[in-house]
C-alpha cells in the first residue's frame, strides 16, 4: 500500500504510536507523551498554533487514558479545528508489552496497519500536503535572518516564537518545521522584516 499524504497534524499519545503511523502515512505527527501534555504548556501552545492553520487530527487509544488526553485537547482547541478519529476496541496485547493493558484492548500501536490506513484515508489530500512541502523556507533563510549560527540566534528565535504565540526555546530545526507549516514564505519574510 502506498503511504497516505495527510496534510493535517496528527496527535497521538506516544512514540510507538507515532512510529506505527509513519509506516502508513506521511504527516506531521506529534506525541502528547502520554499524560505529559497536562504539564507541557509549550507543547499544547504548539498544537493550538498548528490548529489555527489547519485542523488537527486526534487519534488516541480507546481506553480511559486516551479519553482523558482527548478531553484535555478538546477543551483547549476550538471544535471546528479538531478532527476526532477513533480506533476500534480490539482485545489484545501489544507485541512489545509483557502484559495486557488495564482494559485489555489494543492501542494505536497494536492496531492492524490496514485498519489505521482505512481510518486515515478520508483525510488524505495530496495537493494540500505537497503545498506544505513546497514552502521554500530553508536553513539558508534562518542564517540570513539571524535565526541560526549567530550569538543572538536563540534570542531571535524566541522573538519570532513570541510574535506567533509559540513556545520559547525552540531549536532552529523545530522552529523551521513549524514555520513551514503555519506560514507562507511571504508571511515569513514579513515576520523577519524582509517583506515587501
Amino acid at each position: 500500500m502506498d503511504k497516505l499524504k495527510i496534510p493535517y497534524t496528527i496527535i497521538v499519545e506516544g512514540k510507538y504510536d507515532r512510529l506505527k503511523l509513519l509506516n502508513i502515512c506521511d504527516a506531521r505527527i506529534i506525541t502528547t507523551d502520554g499524560f505529559g501534555i497536562f504539564k507541557k504548556s509549550e507543547k499544547l501552545a504548539l498544537i493550538r498554533k498548528l490548529a489555527e492553520k489547519l485542523p488537527i487530527i486526534v487519534l488516541t487509544d480507546s481506553d480511559g487514558a486516551g479519553k482523558l488526553i482527548r478531553a484535555h485537547l478538546t477543551s483547549a482547541i476550538p471544535q471546528d479545528k479538531i478532527i476526532q478519529l477513533y480506533t476500534p476496541q480490539i482485545k489484545g496485547k501489544e507485541k512489545r508489552k509483557s502484559e495486557y493493558s488495564a482494559e485489555g484492548n489494543l492501542g494505536v500501536e497494536g492496531i492492524d496497519n490496514q485498519i489505521l490506513y482505512d481510518i486515515l484515508k478520508p483525510y488524505e489530500d495530496e495537493k494540500a500536503f505537497v503545498s506544505a512541502l513546497e514552502n521554500p523556507l530553508s536553513k539558508a533563510d534562518f542564517y540570513t535572518d539571524g535565526l541560526m549560527g549567530g550569538e543572538r540566534s536563540a534570542a531571535r528565535r524566541d522573538e519570532i516564537a513570541k510574535a506567533l504565540e509559540l513556545p520559547a526555546g525552540m531549536t532552529s530545526n523545530a522552529l523551521l518545521a513549524t514555520l513551514k507549516l503555519i506560514c507562507t514564505y511571504d508571511e515569513y519574510l514579513s515576520l523577519v522584516g524582509r517583506g515587501k
